[in-house]
């Protein structure tokens, strides 16, 4: 058949059932994004003789002898390929002025919906848009694209040599609203084997036997892999700077299944079609086992085991002998029994957090060859592209220099793509078959075989006297880190750590528990187990409130940590965390003087109320976090190499306002090579908000080493003191001489950083609500969140980090859940049944920056990628409970929940137990 795409005409025979978005991919139209492959998302988004359509949904017969305009042509002609269109369509020049994205790869198919909306759509953008989703920017920036309204902070509106503080737009903003920015699997892979996995139905089973016969008589299949071809060498998910961290309990293939989900056996194709025809050949015999799938009976005697003996690389020494303990928590300051005894209120509830999912748009996927030398190559979307080579080299007996990862623009990560989920399973097929293979989830895979936030339960006391002095704090803390350990310890120790260290008291006390169960694994998720401790305390410290009779924020002004107060949770032992700058009391004034303000006006028998929360949270990982940037001057233009990848958190923009702050020139002289291991020696990964304030801190120190390079060039050139050379723009000027860049030769200068000393940084979030007592059903009527981000280098692109990181919290709090039957399946596997926010779901956020400038961070700024998912949960259930008297002890507050609270709260009178 034949159709024309943006002016360009195809010839195609498409195969049986197709989707006409993998034809538009298979011809180079790398605009079109898989997200789901079910109509939810709207990546996929075209326009079919000018209709708007989900090209997922369209069978690619359909397209024939029509006119499809994906978002390459939407501005006009053009033919497939690389590179920035000359001219961009109204809509995506509004996106790009507007800074309407953040990872981009729901960009394309918002764009596209966008383009196509008449006047009164435009109005009413909720049902607009409720076929497009968006993980990262909670909206407000795309619904200010879709009215016209350029961010006022967009342009480079201050002196072009102190390029911080000021907004440019990312430097890929044309390619990303242009669809030209290149994803993990926006590229042609010739001879590329499709890979696809057959999963286990049982949540533990140990694997009999494997008949591959029927598989490889499929049409097309080349190879079948079991875990007799895989290294029988035991490795972690999780990627951290000491691989010590994460317990190594997991194998490439494994004969033992332990959730369902977990792969059995891979199928190698020439087609994805006939390695999933494969996968359904394939004959397994199971030997089906006993399994535990409830953490609260996982340290019974009798609990089925998930692991034969307890793994090592744990944190804390193995206190309790229970095989299915992944990690424990203990420590005591003070005496925690004293401090109650002395209390005039304590208030002591259990609170629980439910697992959720990551739900980046781009789910896990890589793509592995050989180049021309030999070297195993994978392209992946990962955020950890150093550690995840040093894993590939440990597990296949590799070189360094025999192993390169690199990254495209990756679609999103939220801590999912610290783990190494796809990357070994490739690596073994490229190395078993010597070809090229591409592998990418399903949306399905993803919700069902990837990782999650851990699920806690969380008892906590709290002791006061009369004036709110805290007497005591004391958890008691239920970790569900699922069938392997991957970030168990960690996620257990920072979840007990800042949600108490933000207080003064003299008596505290720790006993945290990780365990496994047959369920799909555990990992690292925004937060990283921050969010469910705060949501504990931060309800108990409203209650407190309540019971003493002060204002939530007076109580907590009582009794913060400021500057000079010891920082401590469970030990009095020195470490590297410090007060880099304090902003924690502008924030809580910030936010208060907000909630003072009368709220909108609710319906009719709507209860109204009020609620705000607080967190902190440690600026960088402990233990190390490296990085190393490079930046040379080639042919009188700056070249920076960074390790760090982009996906949504900004990097790529601040560490070329960095640079250029270092070199007094602009963001656009600055070309940045980032996320490739043979960028730079090292980077140990953007996770817990380190993309700036550790390789950022590298990228200023080697910019700074190299502004003074070139001044004593350019002074010897000119005869005068080096210290009279300014750099300015492109030259070096010393009185009225001077020298042009081009003219002082190719330099180089190297900037590291370790991680250390760490900072601190503070978030509050404050909540006005109403509430319908007679269906639970809630309404946001002001959501405020006031953050200490020390100094903030780009304005926009941090507040686009705070709404987004709120809207993805209210998702947590009010709705998402990822639920596991009875049989240990997870009941939500797609966007059908697990709803994160639309457009419609998701209020605008006043977001007020503290004023502050921090010894630690570069150029006083500090991290703000994960911190303002933490303390949402627990300012919403305290602005319900003020409207209503119903304290919510669990997420999500669903509606039905919330009504059944309110009865019981009306007939019972206050649910939480006093003393």
């Amino acid at each position: 058949m034949r159709l024309t795409v943006n002016g360009t005409s195809h010839e195609v025979a498409p195969r049986p059932g197709q989707s006409l978005r993998t034809l538009l991919r298979e011809l180079g139209w790398f605009g079109v994004k898989k997200g789901c492959d079910a109509g939810d998302c709207g990546a996929c988004t075209i326009h079919l003789d000018g209709e708007p359509l989900h090209a997922c949904l369209v069978p690619a017969f359909r397209a024939a002898e029509r006119q499809v305009t994906t978002v390459e042509g939407l501005a006009g002609p053009c033919a497939p390929g690389d590179g920035v269109p000359d001219a961009l369509h109204p809509v995506q020049a509004a996106f790009v002025a507007a800074q309407g994205f953040q990872c981009g790869f729901c960009t394309p198919g918002m764009v596209m919906t966008a383009a196509a909306l008449d006047q009164g759509q435009s109005r009413d953008l909720p049902a607009a848009l409720k076929g497009n989703l968006c993980r990262c920017t909670g909206y407000r920036s795309i619904t200010d694209a879709i009215a016209g309204i350029a961010d006022a902070a967009a342009g480079m509106d201050g002196s072009p040599t102190a390029p911080c503080r000021h907004s440019p737009p990312a430097p890929a903003s044309a390619a990303v609203v242009s669809g030209r920015a290149r994803y993990t699997l926006d590229r042609d892979l010739p001879g590329a084997l499709h890979l696809k996995v057959l999963r286990s139905p049982h949540p533990h089973a140990r694997i009999v036997r494997i008949d591959s016969a029927a598989a490889l008589a499929v049409p097309g299949v080349v190879r079948v892999l079991t875990h007799a071809d895989a290294p029988d060498r035991l490795f972690s998910t999780g990627r951290h700077q000491n691989p010590g961290d994460d317990a190594s309990d997991t194998r490439v293939l494994d004969p033992v299944l332990r959730f369902v989900g977990q792969r059995v056996a891979a199928v190698l194709a020439e087609t994805e079609a006939a390695a999933a025809a494969g996968c359904r050949a394939l004959i397994v015999d199971y030997e089906v086992l006993p399994a535990c799938l409830d953490p609260e009976r996982a340290l019974d005697p009798d609990a089925p085991l998930v692991h034969g003996a307890r793994p090592t690389g744990k944190d804390a020494p193995p206190l309790h002998p229970h095989p299915n303990l992944a990690a424990e928590a203990h420590g005591e300051i003070g005496d925690v029994a004293a401090g109650l005894a002395a209390a005039d209120v304590v208030h002591e509830g259990t609170y629980r957090s439910q697992r959720i999912q990551h739900a980046h748009l781009e789910t896990h996927a890589a793509m592995g060859w050989r180049d021309p030398d030999g070297r195993l190559v994978l392209r992946s979307s990962t955020q950890v592209p150093f550690l995840t080579r040093d894993a590939l080299c440990a597990l296949f007996d590799l070189p360094r220099d025999k192993v390169r990862v690199e990254c495209g623009r990756v679609g999103g990560g939220f801590g999912a793509k610290q783990e190494m989920l796809t990357e070994d399973l490739v690596a073994l097929a490229v190395l078993a078959t010597g070809r090229p293979v591409r592998w990418e989830l399903t949306r399905t895979e993803q919700f069902t075989a990837t990782t999650t936030r851990h699920p806690m339960r969380v008892r906590v006391r709290l002791g006061a006297r009369a004036d709110g002095t805290l007497t005591a704090i004391d958890l008691q803390v239920l970790s569900n880190t699922g069938a392997y350990g991957n970030h168990a310890g960690g996620v257990l120790h920072h979840g007990c750590n800042e949600v108490i260290a933000v207080y003064r008291c003299a008596n505290k006390r720790v006993d945290g528990y990780a365990v496994h169960t047959h369920t799909l694994p555990a990992g690292a998720f925004r937060g990283y187990g921050l969010s469910q401790t705060i949501f504990a305390v931060e309800s108990a410290m409203d209650e407190l409130a309540r019971a003493l009779d002060l204002d939530p924020v007076e109580l907590r002004r009582r009794n913060v940590v400021r500057p000079g107060d010891p920082m401590v949770s469970t030990s009095l032992e020195p470490h590297d965390v410090q007060y880099g700058s304090y902003g924690l009391d502008q924030c809580l004034d910030a936010v208060a003087a907000s909630l003072a303000e009368p709220p909108p006006p609710a319906p009719a028998g709507w209860r109204t109320g009020s609620g705000m929360a607080l967190s902190m949270i440690d600026t960088i990982p402990p233990r190390g976090h490296f990085a190393e940037a490079r930046i040379a001057l080639e042919d009188g233009r700056y070249v920076l190499r960074v390790g760090t990848v982009e996906f949504g958190n900004g990097t790529s923009t601040v560490h070329g306002q960095i640079a250029a702050e270092a070199l007094a020139t602009t963001p656009d002289r600055i070309s940045l090579r980032q996320g490739d291991t043979d960028a730079v020696p090292h980077d140990t990964g953007a996770y817990g908000s380190t993309g700036i304030v550790v390789a950022g801190q590298a990228t200023w120190r080697a910019a700074e080493t190299l502004a003074a390079l070139l001044r004593e060039r350019a002074a010897a050139r000119l005869g005068v003191d080096p210290a009279a050379c300014r750099l300015d723009g492109d030259g070096v000027s010393a009185g009225d001489a001077r020298v042009r860049l081009a003219e002082l030769g190719p330099a180089e200068a190297v900037g590291h950083a370790d991680g250390s000393p760490r900072s601190v940084a503070f978030n509050v979030q404050g909540f006005q609500v109403a509430v319908r007592p007679e269906t639970g059903e809630v309404r946001i009527l002001r959501s405020v969140h006031a953050a200490d981000a020390g100094r903030v280098m780009n304005p926009v692109q941090c507040r686009g980090q705070i709404e987004g990181g709120v809207a993805q919290a209210l998702g947590a709090a009010l709705y998402e859940d990822l639920a596991i039957d009875a049989a240990g399946r997870v009941a939500t596997p797609t966007f059908r049944t697990y709803h994160i926010p639309a457009l419609a779901d998701v209020p605008r956020t006043e977001v007020i920056f503290a004023d502050t400038h921090d010894a630690v961070g570069p150029l006083g700024a500090k991290s703000m990628s994960e911190s303002p998912f933490n303390p949402v949960a627990a300012a919403l259930a305290n602005a319900i409970r003020d409207a209503t008297g119903a304290r919510l002890t669990a997420t999500p507050f669903a509606p039905d929940r919330i009504y059944r609270q309110i009865g019981t709260t009306t007939q019972s009178g206050e649910e939480e137990r006093w003393t």
